[in-house]
């Protein structure tokens, strides 16, 4: 019976043994990656919106620290991305990562539920609000038992990030043409089913922290990341598996760096075939696209001499890869120099979102939140407006508008990638300056019924926490276009052996850009510490007495400049191709 089976080439089942199409893989099995993707979103992203007040209320961090706490894990959790997919791909696997990373995750929010709960292992209750208050703020052995289970969450989060993705993809063949098309629906549903935990999540979580506390909240999100990672186990055995290669695509585009460092003192050849590749009779056994040589980053070539300092022909077996790469590792590390001035770009779309998820947040907190008479609405779920945005947009996107504009410019996409995150740089200019017009309304009505000193919450001014929603939908657009473009462009352009850490590219410029948001408070309350009787523009609990206006508009100047710096990258960028490829990814989470 087993021989009429068809093996799936290069996947194991999770004994080892060859998987087989008709046992292993397919839709039942990736539906269970996307139920963990979304219940890790779902224990997650609340902390990602509402982390800066549980910092600034219940540990006692000045707002500005708060956000800069927030802003750090966040980039923490974005940037390990990139080591945790090495470590998946050439040690662990990535079943085993995610399983781990699961875990890793529960018990770091097991950690903090018992940190919430217990009077003794934080601050006493005060009022931070209060200027005559003298609040003490966590430190010693607390401190160290809300940063070390916070980091270790943010390593699980880094390790579902990288893995779990790919895993989907894996119990797909993308040599079968049926298969293959399935694996673009995939990314389009781990899309779809990350927007469903992140609802519940701005909802449901969102609402047990601010009014049941926030050790139900973190009981609640480990709950929610245990039930995953249970559902994810079961399927084990239906799983096809990759088989851990040893190599990284990474660490390959690294080793380049390094080798051409290293080979920096020798001369490049006069013709570019004489640097050293595999044979292209390997190339069924390497399952490797050759890439022609191109006459760009010549420094880069120099890793692929095939010269030891005397002048002898070096023999290839015996190099260290540190030391003598082949023509298309080369050549792969140049599409990732080329590509990274775009990156840098779009590292600003990352700290405008920093400012929604903490400033904004803190905003809502001395407006008013009632939804009906009887209900509030958590000025942290207002998140769920982009979220809501994308889940509506998404489909009506890829589905009317880029048929209509593909008449119109004849690309298979609509717009190209590049013109996609331009659109999304222009709204992250716009929804900066309506939030900074927002912020000046809220005020003047702060001043106008004299309540510049009104205590958060308890004291509401008369203004609906929906004047906020303004930005947060402008975002929301910005979004769809910039994020899911941006993720569009890596794939579509980076090689076969970079497409599937291509989202990493995506996550370590969201990362880079939250880092980017500590820096810039810090630098700005340091540069205003002299001309504002606060001592800075964000300092202090008192957003009403802050500057937070000013802030939004130096952010919207920061990113109209970066949005001219974006039009002469993309004017010196080619693509690789002369027409964009769509993408078979869809998923920014």
């Amino acid at each position: 019976m087993e021989e009429m089976l068809e093996v799936v080439e290069g996947k194991v089942d999770w004994k080892g043994r060859s998987a087989f199409k008709q046992k292993h893989g397919g839709t039942k099995s990736s539906l269970l990656a996307l139920v963990t993707y979304g219940f890790d979103q779902m224990a997650n992203f609340a902390l990602a919106v509402n982390l800066t007040t549980y910092f600034n209320t219940v540990m006692h961090l000045e707002l500005a620290d708060a956000a800069n706490q927030l802003t750090n894990y966040m980039g923490t959790c974005y940037i390990l991305s990139i080591p945790m997919a090495v470590l998946a791909d050439t040690c662990l696997g990535r079943v085993k990562t995610v399983i781990i990373s699961g875990c890793l995750e529960f018990l770091a929010l097991i950690l903090l539920m018992i940190q919430a709960h217990y009077p003794k292992l934080k601050p006493p209750l005060c009022n931070i609000f209060d200027k005559q208050s003298h609040c003490e703020t966590v430190g010693g052995g607390n401190a160290a038992l809300l940063y070390v289970p916070l980091y270790a969450l943010a390593i699980g989060n880094a390790g579902i990030k990288a893995a779990l993705p790919p895993h989907g993809a894996d119990q797909f063949d993308e040599k079968d043409p049926k298969e293959a098309m399935q694996i673009s629906s995939f990314f389009n549903q781990l899309l779809l089913g990350s927007s469903l935990g992140i609802a519940a999540s701005l909802t449901l979580v969102v609402w047990i922290q601010d009014n049941k506390g926030w050790d139900w909240g973190f009981g609640v999100s480990s709950a929610a990341i245990l039930f995953g990672i249970v559902m994810f186990v079961a399927g084990l055995p239906l799983y096809r598996m990759h088989i851990i290669s040893g190599s990284n695509a990474i660490v390959q585009v690294l080793q380049v760096y390094v080798a051409a460092t290293r080979n920096r003192n020798l001369v490049l050849p006069e013709d570019p075939a004489d640097l050293y590749e595999i044979e292209r009779d390997k190339e069924a056994v390497m399952e490797e696209d050759f890439l022609p040589h191109r006459n760009i980053c010549r420094f880069l070539d120099k890793a692929a001499i095939q010269q030891t300092p005397c002048r002898q022909v070096e023999t290839p077996e015996a190099s260290s890869p540190w030391k003598l790469c082949t023509v298309t590792q080369v050549e792969n590390a140049k599409v990732i120099l080329s590509m990274i001035p775009i990156f840098c770009c779009t590292v600003n779309m990352s700290l405008c979102f920093a400012q929604l998820q903490t400033f904004s947040i803190q905003q809502g907190l001395t407006m008013d939140t009632k939804l009906t008479p009887s209900f509030k609405i958590p000025p942290a779920s207002l998140t769920i407006i982009p979220v809501f945005f994308l889940i509506i947009m998404a489909p009506i996107y890829d589905k009317i508008l880029v048929p209509f504009a593909r008449k119109f410019t004849g690309i298979p996409t609509g717009i190209t990638p590049l013109q996609r995150v331009g659109v999304g740089l222009v709204l992250s200019i716009i929804s900066m300056a309506v939030a900074a017009l927002v912020e000046v309304k809220r005020k003047g009505v702060a001043r106008d019924h004299n309540m510049l000193d009104a205590t958060p919450v308890l004291q509401p001014l008369p203004i609906s926490t929906f004047w906020l929603s303004f930005q947060f939908f402008i975002f929301g657009i910005a979004d769809l276009f910039a994020y899911v473009g941006l993720l569009d462009f890596f794939y579509s352009e980076a090689p076969k052996a970079l497409k599937s850490v291509s989202t990493c590219f995506l996550w370590s410029s969201m990362g880079m850009g939250y880092f980017l948001s500590t820096i810039i408070v810090k630098v700005v309350n340091s540069a205003t510490k002299g001309i504002t009787k606060n001592g800075g523009w964000l300092i202090g609990n008192n957003i009403n007495r802050n500057h937070l206006n000013l802030f939004y508009w130096l952010l919207s100047i920061l990113s109209f400049i970066n949005f001219f710096i974006y039009i002469f990258a993309t004017q010196k960028y080619n693509y690789r191709n002369h027409k964009p490829a769509i993408s078979a990814i869809d998923d920014r989470r």
